[in-house]
């Protein structure tokens, strides 16, 4: 059920007048995955939840603490309060911040602390009061999945329903073709209703959801839009979304994922994210420029470009985010802007001409990512492109392919060694104001290297065993 709560106070009332049994509270670590415990609701107690905080073990948590200074606390968030939709046992979820027990100051590794951070930073520019974020996260749902990695053996295997592969079977025969899915109705469309239920369970957790289809591959891959919100709340937003994906998925025996490339030789699945940046009630991203932008928006896309590598190793996080950001399959590969070209890194959308809807939509991101760095991330180099005015150059109006072979134009970096290269040497923009701390960037490098890169680069390939076990 949707809540509207603003103080401790709101959020008791809610327990008494629901009678709800159990208090779950959510944090999410430095990766962006969502971690809990449950308090029975006869141990509530307010002081406890919302401002000494519950304890937990950060060692436990992947780059928060080490063994030797491990104990952490959680202080929960009000305004964050949902009567969870997933779980049978009638429970309030709380979304919660991490502090340090000793110091009682926010945890520089919490994300929900950083985009807390970034929101600060920029009120304190006075550029902008608020940053409105609209993310288009894409997953897909398959029926089951299989995957091992060992010394001696490597093997996945993905299914769906729905698939064009599955046309050899007996059946009633309506297949979502390869790169055919944007899209049908049913029967080809086998995921209206589930779709439906998703988003349903989201409009009863407080989200606004302004859209929901099935996207351009087959098997399953989906689109569910909300509607703009600001930085933190959309980020909140993002953690509930997939959450509720998987959970609804799993109740019909299904299942669902988040990573960027699951299909060879289809679409992968992005997050575009749509920004624009408010000051007093009004929209600063509209003006005389290109395609309808203000000089402000256009510095924030010259940040974006300027940093775009070293963002990527946070909005495009995973080894497998490099399977999608390839020429073809409409990624978004070339570092440029425009209007229309869906291969540039940035898009001006212009549906409509109003002032309130002039945005940038960064589209390189993909739903691997921690929603919380990710968002702060892009706005820090927004903010550094708006304060050194830095020119984007010319928009790119020309195709930027010829086939699925890419013209003469700067691309972003294919791997994600190399994106997290560019992020060891180019990352004052996110340190500055203290939004991003050396500490949290240094750890994030660290465990992304030998924990993603280095377990993929490694490993033997099955696709390597068809090409050179005969040589």
């Amino acid at each position: 059920m949707a809540l509207s709560c603003s103080t401790p106070q709101d959020v008791t009332k809610v327990i008494e007048d629901n009678g709800l049994q159990f208090i779950d509270l959510k944090f999410t670590d430095l990766f962006g995955q969502w971690q809990h415990f449950s308090v029975p609701v006869d141990f509530y107690d307010e002081e406890d939840l919302f401002s000494a905080g519950l304890g937990f073990d950060g060692s436990s948590v992947r780059g928060f603490k080490s063994i030797e200074n491990s104990d952490m606390l959680l202080v929960c968030d009000p305004t964050t309060a949902f009567i969870d939709p997933v779980c049978a046992a009638p429970t309030l979820s709380l979304i919660a911040n991490v502090y340090d027990p000793l110091t009682r100051e926010a945890f520089d590794r919490d994300p929900r602390n950083v985009i807390r951070n970034a929101e600060a930073y920029l009120k304190s520019t006075g550029i902008a009061d608020v940053m409105y974020c609209g993310p288009e996260a894409e997953f897909f749902i398959f029926d089951t999945v299989r995957y091992e990695t060992s010394r001696y053996s490597a093997s996945y295997a993905v299914d769906s329903e729905e698939a064009a592969w599955n046309t050899g079977d007996w059946g009633p025969g309506h297949k979502m073709g390869h790169k055919q899915g944007y899209f049908p109705v049913s029967p080809f469309d086998a995921f209206q209703d589930l779709r439906s239920e998703m988003v349903n369970a989201m409009i009863d957790a407080g989200l606004k959801v302004e859209r929901h289809h099935h996207e351009v591959a087959t098997a399953g891959q989906t689109e569910i839009d909300l509607r703009f919100a600001p930085l933190i709340q959309m980020a909140d937003w993002m953690q509930i979304y997939k959450y509720i994906c998987k959970n609804v998925a799993a109740k019909h025996g299904k299942t669902v994922t988040f990573m960027p490339k699951p299909l060879f030789e289809d679409n992968g699945s992005g997050m575009h994210v749509h920004q624009s940046l408010w000051k007093d009630g009004k929209p600063l991203f509209a003006g005389d420029e290109y395609a309808g932008l203000s000089k402000m928006a256009i510095w924030y896309i010259g940040g974006i470009l300027k940093h775009i590598n070293s963002l990527l190793a946070i909005c495009a996080p995973t080894t497998n985010s490099y399977r999608r950001l390839v020429p073809g399959y409409e990624a978004p590969v070339v570092i440029a802007y425009s209007a229309r070209n869906r291969s540039a890194a940035c898009r001006i959308p212009v549906s409509s001409q109003s002032p309130k809807a002039k945005r940038v939509e960064f589209r390189c991101p993909d739903p691997a990512a921690n929603p919380y760095l990710a968002f702060s991330a892009m706005l820090m180099a927004g903010l550094d492109g708006i304060k050194n005015q830095i020119d984007p150059g010319n928009p790119s109006e020309i195709d930027l392919f010829e086939g699925e072979t890419i013209k003469h134009v700067r691309t972003v970096e294919g791997s994600l060694e190399k994106v997290l290269d560019a992020l060891e040497a180019d990352h004052d923009y996110l340190t500055a104001g203290g939004v991003f701390s050396e500490g949290l960037i240094e750890n994030y490098i660290s465990i992304k290297r030998v924990a993603d890169a280095d377990a993929v680069r490694l490993r033997p390939h099955p696709h390597e065993f068809v090409m050179y076990y005969g040589v």
